[in-house]
């Protein structure tokens, strides 16, 4: 894989970020979602690759652009697999909260879960307590385990989780045990992320959320040497004959980080859409906007935040030929 596709993919993800802030706080996830989604397909078309989307909007006869199997890049280059979320949070524009982003993660062939989209039970790590968590203990014992790789008492250990019903029970039991709680709205991509950077004081991530996020979470901390661990939970025939269309028949089994992306390299790149603990929103003035993006490859461990200016006026469709 090609080291330059990591500032071509910052490209990208800008695209889809600028167009989607344009919707924040409109309260039509649907617009900002299409807007991302078109942005994002177009400057993918000028990137030196051939791509295949595996991780994107939906199957071909549910999305217009960006669906599984879409073949994208402009034909040279090398041969990749693409996971795409052209706005992670959608319902966080579409109300002008915290924490959406655009995201994409390319990585040779094979290499990434074709997760389907299901719900997916997952914990999640940064480089520090990466070895020390396992999805099968009870999370006062996953509490502990992280404190300690982290050398902090549990009082002072934060973690993450989706405010839904669903994780009453996870909730309760981080009360318990004394630690503190960062509840979210939406967006575990950018949750699981978190707990690789201390300054968003976030130590781990807890919960269930979407199964094709949880590879988009997995390759960006791969590129970070932290740790997600996941377990596919289908809720009917349908998705339990899917699980086994991917080889997975034990429902029960624990999928680590080379079940997710295998291999050695696979490069991510993020854009802020809103302000969040980790990236700050797009913002215009007049003819000028400015993003803040994070992209990361796993063979070099290189981790570069990059500041855009960009000139609308000049660059209205946001590609030159």
């Amino acid at each position: 894989m090609e080291r330059s596709l990591t500032l071509e993919l910052v490209r990208v993800t800008e695209a889809a970020a600028l167009e989607s802030a344009r919707w924040m706080g409109r309260g039509k996830k649907n617009e900002a979602d299409g807007a991302a989604t078109t942005a994002m397909r177009k400057v993918l078309d000028t990137v030196p690759m051939q791509g295949t989307v595996v991780i994107g909007e939906g199957e071909m006869d549910e999305a217009p652009m960006l669906y599984i199997g879409e073949k994208v890049g402009n034909g040279h280059g090398p041969a990749v697999d693409i996971a795409v979320d052209p706005v992670e949070g959608t319902n966080i524009v579409a109300q002008g909260t915290w924490g959406a982003f655009a995201v994409i993660a390319v990585a040779d062939q094979g290499k990434f879960l074709h997760a389907p989209d299901m719900y997916m039970q997952k914990i999640a790590v940064g480089p520090d307590a990466a070895g020390c968590i396992d999805i099968n203990a009870s999370v006062t014992e996953n509490l502990k385990a992280v404190a300690k790789a982290k050398g902090k008492d549990i009082e002072d250990v934060v973690a993450t989780v989706l405010n839904r019903e669903r994780h009453n029970k996870i909730i309760s039991e981080i009360r318990e045990a004394g630690a503190r709680i960062r509840l979210i709205s939406d967006g575990d991509v950018a949750a699981a992320l978190n707990t690789a950077f201390d300054f968003t004081g976030v130590d781990i991530l807890f919960g269930i959320g979407g199964a094709p996020e949880g590879v988009l979470a997995a390759a960006g901390l791969k590129c970070l040497g932290g740790e997600l661990q996941g377990k596919l939970l289908p809720e009917n025939d349908e998705q339990l004959k899917r699980c086994h269309k991917m080889g997975i028949s034990d429902i029960n089994k624990v999928l680590l980080m080379d079940d997710l992306v295998s291999g050695d390299d696979c490069i991510f790149a993020a854009t802020g859409i809103t302000d969040g603990e980790l990236l700050t929103g797009v913002q215009f003035k007049g003819s000028v906007a400015t993003t803040h993006s994070v992209v990361m490859r796993a063979k070099s461990g290189t981790v570069r935040f990059i500041d855009g200016t960009h000139s609308l006026k000049k660059k209205p469709n946001l590609v030159i030929k």
